[in-house]
């Protein structure tokens, strides 16, 4: 089942780098009486994902905490290693975005946004979207229909949405 506006996130066990190594990180924790702006990419250091999805997302960050938004949360299929390295390359770590690997892709898996693109190398990767999560209710979801595009799911389009 795919997840849609309405439906509370399922807590899962994320991870991300911090200062000694990869850190658990609870899902549930990190949205519990916040309001957080989740997008997802089908792979660090892609193109779309690298040179379009995290940009429109640094480039908005201001305008997202204006409109409330307490966290931005950036989730990939990669391991905690990728996601830090990704975050510092693309100076989403320093402008504060949260960067997290599902690396067994469970979380994704989850909420029905997997995908597989063998020809590509990718295999259980997550689709592009992004979303508003209230207290952990979903509360705007736009999903790409392309894992190669990047507007509706872009830090511009989610903030007209909200």
């Amino acid at each position: 089942m795919t997840i849609s506006v309405g439906d509370t996130l399922p807590d899962a066990t994320l991870t991300r780098m911090g200062g000694k190594g990869p850190e658990p990180v609870q899902l549930s924790d990190k949205l519990k009486g916040r309001k957080v702006a989740i997008f997802a990419v089908p792979g660090a250091f892609t193109p779309t994902c690298h040179s379009a999805h995290v940009p429109s997302f640094i480039r908005t960050k201001d305008q997202f905490a204006a409109k409330g938004v307490d966290e931005i949360i950036c989730i990939s299929v990669n391991d905690p290693f990728v996601m830090g390295a990704w975050g510092d390359a693309t100076g989403a770590t320093q402008a504060g975005i949260t960067m997290l690997s599902d690396a067994g892709s469970d979380f994704t898996k989850a909420i029905g946004m997997d995908f597989d693109a063998p020809p590509a190398g990718l295999i259980a990767r997550s689709k592009r979207y992004a979303m508003l999560v209230e207290d952990g209710v979903v509360k705007v979801l736009n999903p790409e229909e392309s894992p190669g595009t990047c507007e509706i799911s872009g830090g511009e389009a989610l903030l007209d949405a909200i």
